[in-house]
């Protein structure tokens, strides 16, 4: 019998072995034998705590989605003006924590879930919603009526980053360049 509360601590090392593991793949065609042995648990307890393996890379895709936000507030956190609270968006987004290749190929591979499977489509929905959200309303003050404009471009530059990344493409500074094109929008330089 499993020791009182050892089922978070083991759920959390099947996360996280789900990440590595589809990180290090560069694919969803990972089995719940390799994520478990990867996490030091066996495969019927991993089944045991969240039935398949969509769930798993679901809760998988929870928690990257659940560190993003936290790394982004973080980085809002002492920030005052909208031009500074944008750029916090956009640094964090590109931080080695949030930009190490392992984790964006896991990113890269949720988005491909994304196409069959809809819980990982709601939650991509809801990452846009909010990351969207968040660079208009900053963008707003700034910008007025052109600011969903601005951030729709600055949300596709950080997915379109996201991908050259995981195509191994490490020769741009990801940050500097969304940067410059919000620079070049508010026509400062």
């Amino acid at each position: 019998m499993p020791k009182l509360g050892m089922e978070p601590i083991r759920r959390e090392a099947l996360v996280l072995a789900t990440i590595t593991e589809i990180g290090e793949q560069g694919t969803l065609d990972v089995t719940v034998s390799q994520i478990a042995k990867r996490a030091g648990v066996s495969s019927g307890l991993a089944h045991h705590y969240f039935g398949g393996k969509d769930q798993i890379f679901t809760a998988a895709m929870r928690h990257i989605l659940k560190e993003y936000a936290r790394a982004v507030g973080m980085a809002m956190k002492s920030k005052i003006g909208p031009r500074d609270r944008v750029e916090a968006i956009i640094r964090a987004s590109f931080s080695e924590e949030q930009f190490d290749p392992v984790l964006v190929s896991a990113w890269t591979n949720f988005y491909v879930a994304s196409q069959t499977s809809k819980d990982a489509k709601r939650l991509l929905r809801i990452y846009q919603s909010r990351l969207l959200s968040n660079l208009a309303y900053e963008l707003r003050p700034l910008l007025g009526h052109k600011a969903t404009h601005c951030a729709q471009g600055i949300a596709a530059m950080i997915d379109g980053l996201y991908i050259r990344r995981a195509l191994g493409d490490d020769g741009i500074d990801p940050a500097h360049l969304v940067l410059a094109y919000l620079n070049a929008q508010l026509g400062t330089h």
